[in-house]
Parts: structure tokens; C-alpha cells; sequence
């Protein structure tokens, strides 16, 4: 008699990275044993990147928090006790309700990080609250992107929606720019590998790093880092000068290529070259390729995020798009749309048809108190979060007003943010902080209060990314760990804001869903909601933008005070702009990121530590020659700000005048007195957090910054 327990299988939705994979639980005698991916998912079609399967190490992890903590020592010593909920939450809610009656609402601030699905109820609880500071680093990652997006071709920055290459037709050509997709997209990188393989597909790569995919491109383009605006442009004026452009699209469906025409007239082939150390041909070969191999599509990455120019370069790639006639056609760029699900931002009686959008909560006074607001940095209407580099200034300074308390879920600031050792100071100078994570990390030992949260694996959720939703099913729980929603609909029940929230918070997830006409527990069972794909959409309702047409040039940002037509702007801290800084730090960095890590998480994960043990710097023989470092040496890494050391790894894959510097590192086996070695490796040791930011949203400069290398002498 076989009596073996049999195995259970539950679908769910992948968070060990952004993309919403969908995969299948394995479960048997409660315990999960298994995770897969799903082959009925359309995210991911079964596939899963090297992170998927590391789930379950994650959630039985040793080191994982169980019970919320006090501190009962100095910041950063390590000393801490063992409290309840309830005294954790009293805590938490005493300290904020304090900050606000001294202070006023905006002193007490709330931070996000891994978007786990609790971002909507922590704006939700900001505003009723009071408070208009609500801090995250969409300004470096993705937001640009979506902004430039929305302001040429008039897509919903609010609800996520963005074109998306139409990789299963496949396109005939597809134009890679800063997006290493095979570490950072696994579903996208699939579909790249399927259409490479029919052999119809032509690969433009363009990065600073000879990537997997670069090595694999008809064409790869090698430019100076951050110099991506000053590309586009000189790809715009190939394309016009030539008469390479979608002249029947352009005439009926766009307003200001006039404009454009006359526009990129400076920007040579060979203005680019000198700019970008682009040679002016292969510019010009590229602009070609791209222009006239139909359809054609564009997948653009975090690369273009974090400089001065990340808002307008997102609007020259869009430009880009729409003067070929690549917008919404089979093959090309791809608008699904939203899917009509309910949300949290809404209270109220948001489910009977009373809605009113939660900054409406906040009065107009206090919504003009947030933070940046007195510099210039809320620029465009749909810019709602304060920057961090806003924060920590605010901190220190007390200027515009204090900043008292701080409130931190799935957010590792101290590797994270820009200028660590500013962000350092600012945390030891809060009244309070509490942090909300699932290890105890650098950020986690300097708080007051530390909350366990829980991985994707102990919770229920509706999961959202245009144009998928994806069901999260609880499967485990560890310890007394919470989800981020529950502890946030906790603290707002102590704060005596229980009218706004839900006596259980999973009550929210058929709110979400009524629109779609199911409940939770029939979601359950589906797995997954995609939205239709349909092609010209334009044809029907036009673009999104107050003309109904892709607006080349842009009369909102002209409107705003922005330039309407995209302007290469030099950043700071590089060979032209500051020649004698370049003197005394003579090569330049970007940065990259390791396959098995997102940000600063999986470093205590051992599989997938053990694939890259170390921080690694990438450095071109010839320049390490004249250095005298061999591979392997460990070395320093130093800007004006400081220093971090690296293993260096020499490879031909880089310009001698670049090096490429690992992203997000600190160190969990080491003790509690360096706060686990966050200041040895962290890169954000040697960005800046000072001005010029972007104008339109505020993007600091992480990459192609001045620096020089040196050997370690231990």
C-alpha cells in the first residue's frame, strides 16, 4: 500500500526578480520542496532565470527575520530584543504620531523599494496620514523611461503601460540599448533567442560592455557611458538627412518633425563621434539598419535611467520609434494596455463607484510641501515621490522643514542610494526609523524597530505588470513574518486610521479584481489575466496626448519650462566637462549587475552566491598593463567621494579608457561591526548625490563618472 503523502502544486507569481514569472509551488508535508516555472504563464512560457528555482532557499534561509526586534544599544551595535507585534506596531505608530504634532505630517517620511506588491497601500497610507513624502528611486529606474514614453506617444505613466517589443512575431530587427536582458529579462531573452534562431532577426547591441547579447549582434555599438542622448540623435539625423523615415506615419500621425528636422541638424555623424567615440560609419550603419529593416523594435533598458539626460534620452528613443513607423504593428512596438483591474490607490467606497484619487486626501497646502518641491524638482504633473537624494539632503540640513521618522520597506538604502556615506549620516541623524525586510541588512542595523517581512511564497496577492496579472498564493510561513500590505494596514489600525483600511487586508484582493469579474479564490485557479494584444490602435482613438499625435515636439514640456526637442547635455565629472578633475581621475566607470543578484539582495543565498563570490571589476588589458594589475589583483576603485576595492577581472569586452564596476554589494557573512562591509565594495560609495539632477524628474548620475584604479597592497 503506497502511503505517500502525495504532492500538492499551486500556481503563483515569481518575485525574484521584476518580470512577474509564473511558476508552480511543489509542496509535500506542508513544506515547500520545489519551484518551477509554469508552462501556462504567457510571461515566461515555463522558463525561469537562474534566481526562480533559489525561492526556496530564500524562505528557509537560517538567517531570515522571524519576529519583529527592538533596539536596545547604539545605532549599528547590534544589540537587539525580541518584542510582540502589537509593542512593535504601538512603537512605530507613537514615534510618527509624535513627529507629526512637533513637526507637522511631512516630518515623518515612508520608503519603498522591491516592488512586492504593497506600494499602493503605502501611498494609500501617506495620505491619509498626512504626509506627502513618499520616497523611492523610480527618478534612476524605469520612471524616465515611462515619462518620456508618455509624453511623445502619450501612454499611462500611472498605470505602468509602455510599448513592448513584439518579440513573438518576430521583428526584423531588434535594437538592444542598455539592456542586458539576459541577466535582467529572462521571458524577454527567451523570445530573443527564438526569433535570433529563425534566423530572420537582425541584433543591434548597443553598450559600453561586450555583453552575451553583443557578442551575438549583426552590429554592436561601443559608446561612452551616458552618452546614449547624444547616439539617438545622431541615429534621428541619419534617418532624416536620408529620407529613411515612415513618411506616410510621420505626415498623418506626428506634429513637429519640421522642428526635429531643423533640430538635429548639428548632430552630426561626426558631432556624435567626437561625443560618443562612436565612429561616425558605424553610426551611420547602424542608423540604417534600424531605419529600414521592418518592422523593427526597440528594447531599452536601465541603462538610460540615471543621468542628467534620462528623460529626454527615453524621449529620442521614442522619437525614434515613431519616425520609422514602428508603433503599435506586428513586430514592432506593441501597446497591450491596461488591464481593467480595481486598486488600493482609491478609498473610500472605491468598489461602489464613489472614487477619488488618494492625493485628494492631502490638502493643497500640504501637497506643495514635498520634498524638492522648493528646488524645482516636481516638474512634471505626474511626478509624485520625492528623490532620495532629496531625503537624505533634508535630513541633515532640516531645510526645507525636519525630517524626524523614517519609514522603510524592502529598501537596502545604504547600498542603494547614491553617495552612501551621505545616506549614512542622514539615517543616524533620524529621531526614528523602522525597516521591514526579510534579513538583516546594513539599513536594517541602524533602525529602531526591524519587522519581518515575508517572500513572495507566504502571502496571497494580485500581482500587476502591463499587461499581465499574476495570482501570489501563500504556500508557507516562517516565523511570525507578515506581508508588507498587512503590516502597513496594521500600523494604520494603531495610527486610528482603520476607516480607510481593511480589518483583513486580503479583503482588498477581490476589490482589485471585481472589475474583471471574478473573486480571489476563482483567480486561484486562473493564474493569470493578460491584456489583448491589438495593433494600430491609433487608427481608432489617436495618441494619448493633448494633439491625439506623437508629439515630436512637445508643447507640454515647452509648457512645463523643459526643452521640447531632446538637448545632449555633457554630464558632470567627465573628460570634457571637467578636463583637470580627468587629470587626477583619468578612466571612467559605469556600472553592471551580476546575473544572480537583484540590487543588493541573494548575496547570503549560497547557490546563487557561489556563481559570483566576489564583487568583480572589469578592466581592459592595456590598461591594466600600464597600472601593473594582473587578473585577479584585488584593486581600488576611487572618485572624488572615495573608494571601494574590487577583484579585477581583465577582459577586451571594455574600452581601455572604461572600467566596469559590480553593482549592490555588501557583505552578510561579516559581522555587525562594518554593518556587514557595507563601505568595502558598495559603488554607491563613489557616486554623487549633488547637483545637476535631470530637470524633468531628478535622475542622479551613477555611471560615466571620472575615477582612477589602483592595485591593493596587502
Amino acid at each position: 500500500m503506497d502511503t505517500a503523502t502525495p504532492e500538492e502544486v499551486v500556481k503563483s507569481t515569481c518575485n525574484m526578480c521584476y518580470r512577474l514569472c509564473g511558476v508552480l509551488v511543489h509542496i509535500r508535508n506542508g513544506k515547500v520542496t520545489k519551484v518551477e516555472g509554469d508552462p501556462d504563464c504567457p510571461v515566461n512560457r515555463g522558463n525561469l532565470c537562474i534566481k526562480g528555482p533559489a525561492a526556496v532557499e530564500r524562505l528557509y534561509h537560517p538567517a531570515r527575520l522571524k519576529y519583529p526586534i527592538k533596539r536596545t544599544g547604539a545605532r549599528g551595535e547590534g544589540k537587539w530584543q525580541r518584542i510582540s507585534w502589537d509593542e512593535a506596531l504601538d512603537t512605530i505608530a507613537g514615534a510618527m504620531n509624535r513627529a507629526k504634532d512637533s513637526y507637522g505630517a511631512e516630518s515623518v517620511v515612508f520608503s519603498n523599494g522591491d516592488p512586492k506588491g504593497y506600494e499602493a497601500y503605502m501611498l494609500r497610507l501617506c495620505n491619509v496620514f498626512g504626509t506627502q513624502n513618499l520616497c523611492d528611486t523610480r527618478h534612476v529606474c524605469s520612471s524616465p523611461r515611462r515619462m518620456g514614453s508618455n509624453i511623445t506617444t502619450g501612454l499611462n505613466v500611472e498605470t505602468g503601460t509602455d510599448y513592448t517589443p513584439d518579440l513573438d512575431y518576430p521583428p526584423a530587427c531588434l535594437l538592444m540599448w542598455g539592456a542586458n536582458i539576459a541577466f535582467t529579462h529572462n521571458p524577454n531573452y527567451v523570445r530573443l533567442e527564438r526569433a535570433l534562431a529563425r534566423k530572420g532577426t537582425k541584433l543591434i547591441v548597443i553598450d559600453p560592455r561586450k555583453t552575451e547579447l553583443a557578442s551575438k549582434a549583426d552590429l554592436w555599438i561601443q559608446p561612452r557611458p551616458k552618452t546614449d542622448l547624444a547616439l539617438a540623435l545622431g541615429m534621428i539625423n541619419v534617418i532624416v538627412n536620408e529620407e529613411l523615415y515612415d513618411k506616410s506615419f510621420v505626415s498623418k500621425w506626428t506634429v513637429g518633425f519640421d522642428k526635429l528636422h531643423l533640430h538635429v541638424q548639428d548632430n552630426s555623424p561626426k558631432w556624435v563621434e567626437e561625443i560618443t567615440w562612436v565612429p561616425a560609419e558605424q553610426l551611420e550603419a547602424a542608423a540604417r539598419l534600424y531605419a529600414t529593416t521592418k518592422p523593427a523594435c526597440i528594447q531599452d533598458g536601465n541603462a538610460i535611467d540615471d543621468d542628467i539626460n534620462s528623460v529626454q534620452t527615453a524621449r529620442a528613443t521614442s522619437i525614434l520609434r515613431a519616425i520609422t513607423g514602428n508603433l503599435s504593428v506586428p513586430g514592432g512596438e506593441v501597446d497591450y494596455g491596461p488591464l481593467p483591474l480595481g486598486t488600493v490607490r482609491y478609498f473610500g467606497k472605491s468598489d461602489q463607484g464613489t472614487d477619488f484619487m488618494l492625493s485628494e486626501k492631502l490638502t493643497e497646502e500640504q501637497r506643495k510641501k514635498r520634498l524638492g518641491a522648493d528646488l524645482g524638482l516636481l516638474p512634471l504633473p505626474m511626478t509624485q515621490f520625492v528623490q532620495p537624494q532629496i531625503l537624505v539632503k533634508a535630513i541633515l540640513t532640516e531645510k526645507p522643514y525636519p525630517v524626524k521618522v523614517l519609514c522603510v520597506h524592502a529598501n537596502n538604502s545604504l547600498i542603494t542610494w547614491s553617495n552612501a556615506q551621505e545616506v549614512y549620516q542622514a539615517l543616524l541623524k533620524l529621531d526614528f526609523l523602522y525597516v521591514a525586510d526579510q534579513f538583516m541588512t546594513p539599513t536594517a542595523e541602524l533602525a529602531d524597530i526591524v519587522l519581518p517581512a515575508t517572500t513572495y511564497l507566504e502571502v496571497d496577492d494580485v500581482m500587476t505588470r502591463a499587461p499581465f496579472a499574476g495570482v501570489r498564493q501563500k504556500t508557507a510561513q516562517i516565523g511570525e513574518a507578515w506581508p508588507d500590505k498587512k503590516i502597513i494596514n496594521e500600523l494604520a489600525k494603531k495610527l486610528g486610521l482603520s476607516e480607510y483600511f481593511w480589518d483583513d487586508v486580503n479583503d482588498a484582493l477581490d476589490i482589485i479584481l471585481k472589475p474583471v469579474g471574478i473573486t480571489f479564490d476563482e483567480f486561484r485557479k486562473v493564474g493569470t489575466l493578460q491584456a489583448p494584444k491589438e495593433y494600430r490602435k491609433y487608427e481608432k482613438e489617436g495618441f494619448k496626448t493633448p494633439s491625439g499625435k506623437v508629439e515630436i515636439y512637445s508643447s507640454r514640456l515647452e509648457e512645463w519650462g523643459h526643452e521640447p526637442l531632446p538637448v545632449y547635455h555633457e554630464l558632470p565629472e567627465t573628460p570634457y566637462s571637467t578636463p583637470d578633475l580627468a587629470k587626477q581621475y583619468p578612466l571612467i566607470f559605469t556600472s553592471y549587475h551580476q546575473a544572480p543578484f537583484r540590487h543588493s539582495n541573494n548575496r547570503q543565498i549560497a547557490s546563487l552566491r557561489d556563481m559570483e563570490p566576489e564583487p568583480l571589476v572589469e578592466i581592459h588589458p592595456e590598461t591594466a598593463g600600464r597600472l601593473a594589475i594582473d587578473n585577479g589583483d584585488m584593486v581600488y576603485i576611487e572618485t572624488k567621494r572615495g573608494r571601494i576595492k574590487q577583484r579585477a577581472v581583465l577582459t577586451e569586452s571594455i574600452d581601455p579608457r572604461v572600467i566596469g564596476v559590480s553593482y549592490a554589494w555588501w557583505f552578510p557573512e561579516q559581522g555587525v561591526e562594518s554593518l556587514h562591509g557595507w563601505q568595502e565594495s558598495n559603488i554607491n560609495i563613489l557616486t554623487a548625490s549633488e547637483p545637476p539632477y535631470n530637470p524633468e524628474i531628478g535622475s542622479t548620475n551613477l555611471r560615466g563618472i571620472l575615477c582612477r584604479v589602483y592595485k591593493v597592497n596587502e
